[in-house]
């Protein structure tokens, strides 16, 4: 890492880092960030003549301090109108992108979509930006580790940027603290940045986050990231050779879709992933033994996750090959039969009561000494629960301040979508479609944001070598108590 300053029309910027192991593009990126002017208009004048983007630092000889001409127009300051008023749906499609109020894209800082369409769609979640936004300036606590602490502080920056900006960012900082926090996303091949598993990325990231925003330096609610994405499962283990069984609960960020020949619909993907055997020591018969684990949700999140198992080590070709068959998604789930009976309970009188609303908007008539009933019905296990011991509510959705309390029902809206193009998980292309708040979906494929209809999204299930989901995300509907 060296410093030099450039010299761009009348302004001198001084010590402007340059990376030498990365290529001269992300150096344009730094400098449109610092000028305004697109790394595609950049002419900088280096020995031997123009700066290209695949350039070899060693043999340009560029030295600490050295300073640098750049020349190139930024971006024009928008004017007044000059004509009359324009209706959205008037303008062309390219316009409409800057006018639904979408945010901007990620520049590709080299094979790191599996990055970008990864921080696309965990910023399309409010509630996780609030809690960023809330994470202590005053410095981290000692529980959490510096790196971790830097990744968090760059995730909240970055998201603050795409919120404010409608061209494309940058996220250089970003990208250097995520691979000093996790270095396999820093492996180089012959000199090049390789691609990476974005699923493992936002595994890695969400699990920081988690660490991070429960910490007591934090000012938000202690299990933030656990509340807004982690699943409760509670399974059922047993060993039909001894007939031993026993029960345990854990906590998830994801459930799995798993795909086989019989695996048509997501439906049936994460019936499968819920049943797994395990071969571990059975103190009955005194050796190992194959026990089946059965598991159901206990408790929902405000978002829920589900993965595409599609990607297995494949030994022939020492790489994660690709499982290519077509999976069809609803773009409204009901999880309402992978729930245990004590969830199930909570979920009915809700579930009744979003029936009600529903019936109302298409003017059905609705009998409303039933729904009272099942309000009450609600409450009451609500009073009951309540004397558990635990003192949580599975059913209870998280609120934010001044937010009203409101309940699940076991059924969500997709609002995200990470796409695969490609027969491998270490290459080929990710890019992240997000769902807007005005109910637009918008495909963020790195620095180039594309407007998209539902239509787009449902064909996004595999099947051959298009864009294929890999990882889904889902919004809960919820009712007020």
């Amino acid at each position: 890492m060296i410093t030099v300053s450039v010299k761009w029309q009348k302004e001198l910027f001084k010590d402007v880092e340059l990376d030498t192991t990365q290529s001269p593009y992300v150096f344009k990126c730094q400098l449109y960030d610092l000028t305004g002017v697109p790394p595609e208009r950049q002419k900088i004048m280096v020995k031997g003549g123009l700066l290209k983007d695949d350039a070899d630092w060693s043999t340009l000889g560029v030295k600490e301090g050295q300073k640098l001409m750049m020349m190139g127009t930024a971006d024009e300051v928008v004017k007044s109108p000059e004509k009359g008023t324009v209706f959205v749906e008037d303008l062309p499609e390219e316009e409409q992108v800057v006018t639904l109020g979408h945010t901007a894209g990620l520049f590709n800082l080299g094979n790191t979509c599996y990055m970008n369409s990864t921080l696309q769609c965990l910023h399309s979640v409010p509630e996780l930006k609030s809690a960023l936004i809330k994470y202590s300036h005053s410095g981290r606590n000692n529980d959490v580790d510096q790196s971790s602490y830097m990744l968090t502080i760059a995730t909240r920056d970055l998201f603050n940027e795409l919120d404010k900006s409608v061209k494309p960012v940058a996220p250089m900082q970003f990208w250097m603290v995520l691979r000093k926090k996790y270095p396999q996303f820093g492996q180089l091949h012959n000199g090049v940045f390789m691609q990476q598993d974005a699923e493992e990325c936002w595994t890695q990231l969400l699990y920081t986050l988690s660490q991070s925003l429960r910490s007591p330096g934090s000012s938000e609610n202690p299990d933030a990231v656990k509340a807004l994405f982690g699943v409760e499962l509670i399974s059922r283990i047993h060993c039909q050779e001894s007939n031993e069984e026993s029960s345990e609960t854990e906590s998830v960020y994801s459930l799995k879709c798993h795909i086989s020949q019989e695996v048509n619909h997501l439906h049936e993907g994460i019936k499968h992933g819920l049943k797994s055997e395990l071969e571990k020591a059975s103190p009955a018969l005194g050796r190992s033994a194959t026990y089946l684990k059965e598991s159901r949700i206990n408790a929902l999140p405000r978002y829920l996750t589900i993965q595409f198992v599609r990607f297995f080590w494949k030994r022939e070709s020492n790489q994660k090959a690709k499982i290519l068959r077509k999976v069809d998604y609803p773009l409204v789930l009901d999880v309402y039969d992978f729930c245990s009976d004590d969830l199930r309970k909570k979920l009915d009188g809700p579930r009744q009561i979003l029936r009600n609303e529903e019936g109302k908007k298409l003017g059905l008539k609705v009998n409303e000494k039933s729904s009272v009933e099942k309000e009450n019905d609600i409450k009451m296990s609500d009073a009951e629960g309540s004397s558990n011991g635990d003192g949580v509510e599975p059913s209870a959705v998280p609120m934010e301040e001044g937010e009203k309390e409101t309940q699940m029902t076991g059924i969500y809206d997709l609002v995200a979508v990470l796409t695969h193009k490609g027969r491998s998980a270490d290459s080929g292309h990710y890019v992240g479609w997000v769902k807007q708040e005005n109910g637009k979906w918008i495909e963020y494929d790195d620095d180039n944001p594309k407007p998209r209809i539902e239509d787009d999204i449902t064909r996004l299930s595999g099947g051959g070598d298009w864009h294929m989901a890999y990882i889904i995300m889902y919004k809960a509907r919820v009712v007020p108590v």
